[in-house]
């Protein structure tokens, strides 16, 4: 009967998703010492990340590095995912929720005709069974799954579970995980990356977001005062980025990015259901708006009244002595 957890470690440009740690803490949870926690790396020339991972204490840790590994590609990367599977003899995988995440794990679950549930937001045990839930319909509502087959999937919501590090000393073995990629039929062979932000939008703790109310994109730079002040990653709601103030890359909604970040700071924005879908779960909303009625004030921890214009250059200022 299968046994233990596996935990997918993503990496971009040799840097470990802050995510995938999370994921990889939830997986010690979970185990609770009664079961082996694994842990695998995928890429090239990676072994030092094992450090890092090393600070969330897996039993052991896979690594595939190979030059095809370089660079993402789904039929790569599940070969890598199926092989470490079948050698941990795993009977869960987490992974975070993330672009990679997503395209990733249904893909090898269908390999293993296994249960999978993405965009998971609580994980919790109903006697000896596993049960999951996964937010609906824009979060009106949650679905309850339960995990019966002989190995299942999930992807776990960033900056919903803990992550829990320990001191540097542990060394969990370090594993070479051969692959076969021979049956690739697509791999990635160049590129091109517009220039973004420092902070990824999907794991940002703060969010400063714009929406409508800042009138055009020449308007941006009041924000991105705020998100400096804060470390904070800039976000926007879906009208902006339809209007082609901003690139889609900084869209939070239903059809943009899902975060759930321990502040979110609501500049201008109506709040439309597609926009709150994808940042309800924030811990603490903070929201700007000159429209007493506005729905985002519903859903705000704090709710400012008055013209964003006016209030985000004087909290950016406070901000600021205050950091000083």
């Amino acid at each position: 009967m299968a046994s233990g957890i596996l935990v997918f470690i993503e990496q971009r440009n040799g840097q470990i998703r802050k995510s995938s740690l999370e994921a990889l803490s939830e997986a010690r949870s979970l185990a609770a010492g009664k079961e082996p926690v694994s842990a695998l790396l995928v890429g090239h020339n990676i072994k030092e990340l094992s450090a890092t991972v090393n600070k969330c204490k897996p039993d052991k840790i896979l690594v595939a590095d190979q030059a095809e590994f370089a660079n993402y590609s789904t039929e790569g990367y599940a070969a890598a995912l199926s092989a470490a599977i079948k050698q941990t003899d795993a009977r869960l995988v987490l992974c975070a929720n993330t672009s990679m995440g997503k395209d990733l794990i249904p893909r090898v679950a269908a390999r293993f005709d296994a249960a999978c549930v993405t965009d998971v937001s609580e994980i919790k045990m109903n006697g000896d069974k596993m049960q999951v839930v996964h937010p609906m319909y824009s979060g009106k509502t949650r679905g309850l799954f339960e995990l019966n087959s002989a190995v299942s999937f999930i992807t776990l919501r960033p900056n919903v579970f803990a992550l829990t590090e320990v001191e540097n000393g542990h060394h969990a073995p370090v594993e070479d995980l051969a692959v076969s990629t021979g049956n690739i039929r697509a791999k990635v062979v160049d590129t091109h990356a517009a220039a973004g932000q420092k902070i990824e939008l999907s794991e940002a703790s703060v969010i400063v977001s714009g929406g409508r109310g800042i009138k055009g994109p020449e308007n941006w730079g009041l924000l991105q005062n705020l998100c400096d002040v804060l470390g904070a990653a800039l976000g926007a709601s879906r009208a902006v980025v339809d209007a082609g103030w901003i690139d889609h890359q900084q869209q939070v909604g239903q059809t943009g990015k899902v975060v759930s970040p321990q502040l979110y700071i609501a500049c201008g924005i109506s709040g439309a259901i597609q926009h709150l879908a994808g940042m309800n779960s924030s811990k603490v909303i903070v929201a700007i708006n000159k429209d007493p009625e506005a729905p985002i004030f519903k859903h705000a921890t704090y709710g400012i009244v008055g013209d964003m214009f006016e209030v985000v250059p004087k909290l950016t200022e406070e901000l600021r002595k205050t950091n000083n």
